[in-house]
């Protein structure tokens, strides 16, 4: 008795090539988006405003910008909160986008190591 395979599966030489192109592609579209995404810049606020910062996508910290009023000699503690605050949301923000993006690609699915 001979099996038969789900249509759609198998195929042999000609399916495999055709997968074969299919992952070139999406690993073609990734590497286009992710440089895109390297390039681009990404801000994020804290303490309503306070504090600012901008990102790459690449998470390299470009700028911060501080509100007169945040800086006060006696309360530098909450200054540096704030900066962390809006540098942890600016990471955030470049790494949904970075899924988001890549999920178009990949059609949601997680591929281990290329993220």
């Amino acid at each position: 008795m001979k099996a038969r395979l789900p249509k759609g599966m198998g195929g042999g030489p000609n399916n495999m090539q055709g997968m074969i192109r299919q992952a070139q592609k999406m690993q073609e579209d990734m590497a286009k988006i992710q440089a895109e995404l390297e390039e681009r810049e990404f801000s994020a606020t804290a303490g309503g405003g306070a504090v600012q910062v901008v990102m790459t996508g690449k998470k390299e910290l470009k700028s911060v910008t501080l509100q007169p009023e945040v800086v006060d000699p006696e309360d530098i503690e909450m200054l540096q909160d704030l900066i962390v605050a809006a540098v942890n949301e600016a990471i955030r923000t470049v790494e949904e986008t970075t899924n988001d993006e890549m999920g178009k690609v990949t059609g949601g699915l997680s591929i281990p190591g290329l993220l």
